[in-house]
């Protein structure tokens, strides 16, 4: 290298991957796992063991001969904190400090490294936040690409074959925290371990759920809320003990109109 040339940057990819179907991944993604050359997995633990095994079987498929795979472990965060905007900055701050530290010992100049984001990275997951602050720490000189992916709502309309709104509707995307706040006919939930809507509301609602979609555990559920909320927390409970986890999502549809669970 000719004296005075600085050392080419780390590049970091942010790819989405989809909610879990090993068919539900972008061509884009694939041509992006196979340009990298270190994948870094923040380990969560055997409760989701399984999760980690389908982004191994990404790997598998599309990675090119000679990738490296480097496990860090995930900082512990309070799931019911008395500030939740703060503890999520704290847990935050906790893996940048983690994965500053994998990519200092495992990326070298001109190197590029991966995370197989869930879903689109751009929508309820905090990864590119943390690239965000890595960018900024001395010593690290990162750039970031960002790759889309089949997002949870997207997979979910399409399992149950409905359009998400009436014609001219809107749509608010929320999550199970914060439902009792947000307004409009059509909300499709994302992060409600506690399936708010069945308290949140009418009976008379229209609720299309779905767990672990795309994968061979996909199960559905729809119809009226006063109906089908009984059976859906059933069915949550019986997918999580028989899989050690679940990821779900809903859209919630205000009855009236054609929010009568009609597709609209």
């Amino acid at each position: 290298m000719p004296s005075g040339t600085a050392n080419p940057a780390i590049t970091l990819r942010v790819i989405g991957i989809g909610p879990g179907g090993p068919r539900q991944i972008t061509l884009e993604a694939i041509d992006a796992i196979a340009a990298t050359d270190v994948f870094f997995l923040l380990d969560k633990g055997s409760r989701v063991a399984q999760l980690t095994a389908v982004r191994q079987d990404f790997l598998d498929r599309y990675a090119r001969d000679g990738h490296r795979v480097v496990v860090a472990a995930d900082p512990p965060r309070d799931r019911e904190p008395a500030d939740y905007a703060a503890e999520v900055r704290r847990w935050h701050t906790a893996r940048v400090d983690a994965l500053a530290a994998a990519i200092t010992g495992s990326l070298s100049p001109g190197e590029s490294g991966a995370f197989l984001v869930w879903g689109d990275p751009a929508l309820y997951d905090s990864t590119l936040r943390l690239t965000d602050q890595l960018t900024g720490r001395a010593g690290l000189d990162i750039e970031v690409e960002a790759i889309p992916g089949v997002t949870s709502a997207s997979a979910l309309t399409a399992a149950h074959g409905i359009v998400a709104h009436d014609i001219g509707e809107p749509v608010v995307i929320t999550t199970g925290r914060r439902l009792g706040e947000d307004d409009g006919p059509n909300r499709i939930v994302m992060l409600d371990s506690h399936l708010a809507f069945t308290s949140a509301a009418a009976p008379d609602d229209h609720v299309y759920w779905g767990a672990n979609l795309g994968t061979p555990e996909q199960v559905l559920r729809s119809g009226r809320v006063g109906d089908v909320a009984a059976d859906i927390e059933r069915e949550r409970a019986r997918l999580r003990e028989r899989t050690g986890w679940v990821m779900d999502v809903y859209l919630l549809r205000r009855a009236g109109g054609t929010g009568d669970g009609s597709p609209g």
